[in-house]
C-alpha cells in the first residue's frame, strides 16, 4: 500500500474527527508503526480519512455500537479454559470453521483449501469426498436476485431448510465492510422442499450468521453479529411468526450457534475492534488482526448465560467461531487455526 505522509500539525486532528463525523466512520487513532513513523500518523490518518470520504464503496455508513459494558457483570468472569484444549488434526486442516458430527460419531469439517474432511472414531483423519453426481443445488437465487453471502444452514425434521444470508450487499470476501457500513443487509429465510419455495422469514439483519432450532424445534435462533445479540423466531404455538430477542450485550459478536444434548445453546463469540478504517484491501488484514482472543458462551433457554470459556490473549487458540458438544466434550472450529479443539466438559 502507498501512503501520503504529511506532517503532523495540530489542525490534523480536528480536520479527520470532522471527516469522520462527516461520513459517520470510526476512525484508526494510531496505526501500525510500520506503517507509519510517529512523526507521520497524523498525516498518513488525513490520507486514509480523505480516501474513505471520497472513494469508499460504503454507504452511508453508521456507528457500530459496541456491548455495554457496564452489564459485563451478568456474565461469567473471564477464564483461559479454552487453553486447555487438545489439537486434533494439527497441521492438516486449514482454518477449520465449523464441525458437525454423524449418528455414528463422526466429525466433519470444511477447510479453506476446499475439503470436507472427516475425522473416525478411531483417530484417523480422512479427506472425505463427495462426486459431483452426489450434489444438489438447492438454490441460488432468491427473489431473482443470486445468493451472494449464504451463511449457515440447518434443517428441520419436516425437511424444511432454514438459513442465514449474512449480507445481500457484500461477499464472503468483503465481510469486513459489511462491519464498517453497520447496516443491516442480512435476512432469515426458508426453504419449502415440498413447493420448492423460498420465503424470506426475516430482514434488516445486522450480517445474520448462526442459526440453530430448538430442541421441540418451535422457535429458531438466529445470531446477529453486528449487534451483539441473538434473536428468536418462532415457528410453532400463539407466538408462531414472531420475533424476540433471546439474548443481547454479548462480550463478543455471535458467530455459529449449535443446540446442546441439554437444551441450551453454545455460542461462538469474536471480537470486533472499537477503531477501523476499511478503504484499502489492506483494511481486511487489519480487521483480521483482531482476532487475537477466542470466547465461547453456553446460554439457557431462557436466555440466561450459563458458561464462558475464554482464551483471553489466543496463547492456544482464538477466533473461535463455532463450539458443538458431544460425548462429554466440545469441539471448536476457528479461522485463524490449523486444527479442530477438544475440549473435555467433565471435571
Amino acid at each position: 500500500m502507498n501512503y501520503v505522509k504529511l506532517k503532523t500539525y495540530p489542525a490534523c486532528t480536528s480536520l479527520v474527527g470532522k471527516l469522520a463525523k462527516i461520513n459517520n466512520l470510526i476512525c484508526l487513532p494510531a496505526l501500525d508503526k510500520n506503517d507509519c513513523d510517529g512523526n507521520a500518523q497524523g498525516g498518513c490518518l488525513v490520507a486514509f480519512t480523505l480516501q474513505v470520504y471520497f472513494f469508499s464503496p460504503l454507504s452511508s455508513p453508521q456507528v457500530l455500537h459496541l456491548p455495554d459494558e457496564s452489564l459485563s457483570h451478568s456474565f461469567p468472569p473471564l477464564n483461559n479454559r479454552l487453553q486447555e484444549v487438545t489439537k486434533i488434526g494439527e497441521g492438516i486442516l486449514k482454518k477449520p470453521e465449523d464441525v458437525s458430527v454423524d449418528k455414528e460419531g463422526r466429525l466433519y469439517t470444511a477447510t479453506r483449501d476446499g475439503w470436507i474432511r472427516r475425522l473416525l472414531k478411531n483417530g484417523t483423519l480422512e479427506n472425505w469426498k463427495v462426486n459431483e453426481d452426489g450434489v444438489t443445488i438447492i438454490l441460488s437465487h432468491v427473489n431473482g436476485s443470486k445468493l451472494r453471502f449464504a451463511d449457515d444452514v440447518i434443517e428441520a425434521k419436516d425437511g424444511s431448510l432454514y438459513f442465514s444470508i449474512a449480507s445481500t450487499k457484500y461477499g464472503l470476501h468483503e465481510w469486513y465492510l459489511d462491519v464498517l457500513e453497520a447496516r443491516p443487509h442480512g435476512n432469515l429465510l426458508k426453504y419449502d422442499p415440498q413447493t420448492k419455495q423460498t420465503r424470506v422469514l426475516l430482514d434488516n439483519l445486522c450480517f445474520a450468521n448462526g442459526v440453530a432450532l430448538s430442541t421441540d424445534q418451535d422457535y429458531l435462533l438466529v445470531c446477529e453479529s453486528w449487534k451483539f445479540r441473538c434473536l428468536k423466531y418462532w415457528l410453532q404455538g400463539d407466538q408462531k411468526g414472531k420475533i424476540e430477542i433471546f439474548v443481547e450485550n454479548l462480550p463478543g459478536a455471535p458467530d455459529n450457534i449449535n443446540l446442546a444434548p441439554d437444551g441450551s445453546f453454545w455460542i461462538a463469540l469474536f471480537q470486533v475492534a472499537k477503531h477501523l478504517v476499511a478503504t484499502f484491501p489492506r483494511a481486511s488484514t487489519l480487521v483480521h488482526g483482531m482476532h487475537k482472543k477466542a470466547t465461547v458462551v453456553k446460554v439457557a433457554q431462557n436466555g440466561q448465560v450459563l458458561k464462558r470459556f475464554d482464551d483471553p490473549d489466543g496463547k492456544v487458540i482464538s477466533f473461535v467461531t463455532s463450539a458443538l458438544e458431544y460425548d462429554g466434550h466440545l469441539y471448536l472450529g476457528s479461522l485463524n487455526a490449523n486444527f479442530i479443539g477438544k475440549l473435555p466438559l467433565n471435571g
